[in-house]
């Protein structure tokens, strides 16, 4: 059974950092097409962060660039979100999303919390 399981959620002050992770099982990860998407209690679900499965190009939401980072470890098999400057507007449960054609899998999800 295919798996994806986020980590790293948590409670920041704004202007914090927090580094998200998703560790993928049971696909074959490097040719997966990979997103980070976030939602806040009574908003739809949003793209946050893309990046593609080889070149590793990436493509950022409006609300986070020059903030927020994806990165993938073909390796490792994991997915990563490093969450800079972080304010209260980003407070959302964050998901993963692995992709490829038409497979498509989504993680639980991790809340992130930015509050003083």
């Amino acid at each position: 059974q295919v798996q994806l399981v986020e980590s790293g959620g948590g409670l920041v002050q704004p202007g914090g950092s927090l580094r998200l992770s998703c560790a993928a099982s049971r696909i074959t990860f490097t040719m997966y097409l990979m997103s980070w998407y976030r939602q806040a209690p009574g908003k739809e679900r949003e793209l946050v962060a893309t990046i593609t499965s080889r070149s590793g190009t990436t493509n950022y939401a409006d609300s986070v660039k020059g903030r927020f980072t994806i990165s993938r470890d073909n390796y490792k098999d994991t997915l990563y979100l490093q969450m800079n400057n972080l304010q209260p507007e980003d407070t959302a449960v964050y998901y993963c999303r692995g992709s490829l054609g038409h497979l498509d899998y989504w993680g639980q999800g991790t809340q992130v919390t930015v509050s003083s």
